[in-house]
């Protein structure tokens, strides 16, 4: 598979230390961007200011509980927007409450993730979000 260019919107140095770890340790194939909050996660999708010259993402991962715009509204903004809406995202967080997931599916998130505490958990976690990408995009879209 090529290599897939991931945007994480994560606030926290741990978990983002994690999740780019575990992706290292699998050995797939990524290209990891990290921005720390919503407002910055837009600026990287709308190309604007130092990110003028970066491609699109091919998979979002995000946290619910941001700094300023939070995940929630800030897949709401992904979804409703013509040329982003497509780019799957992935629920990566810690919170486990029925309100956030229900609120996360209908503002049409691909997947919602409970992040688990263990790292060898988290490791399979990152598997099955290869897996689910592989899955769910077509593969004319992973070759751009």
């Amino acid at each position: 598979m090529d290599v897939v260019h991931i945007l994480l919107v994560e606030d926290n140095e741990g978990d983002i230390i994690l999740t780019t770890e575990a992706f290292k340790d699998m050995q797939l194939e990524n290209r990891i961007s990290v921005v720390k909050d919503g407002e910055e996660a837009l600026l990287f999708l709308r190309r604007q200011g130092k990110y003028a010259a970066v491609s699109l993402p091919q998979l979002i991962l995000m946290d619910i509980h941001l700094p300023g715009i939070n995940g929630k509204d800030l897949l709401e903004i992904i979804k409703q927007d013509e040329e982003l809406k497509e780019i799957p995202v992935v629920m990566l967080t810690s919170s486990d409450k029925d309100a956030d997931i229900s609120d996360c599916y209908e503002k049409q998130v691909n997947w919602y993730i409970t992040k688990p505490i263990d790292y060898d958990k988290y490791t399979k976690v990152m598997h099955e979000i290869e897996a689910f990408y592989v899955s769910f995009v077509p593969y004319d879209k992973m070759m751009r």
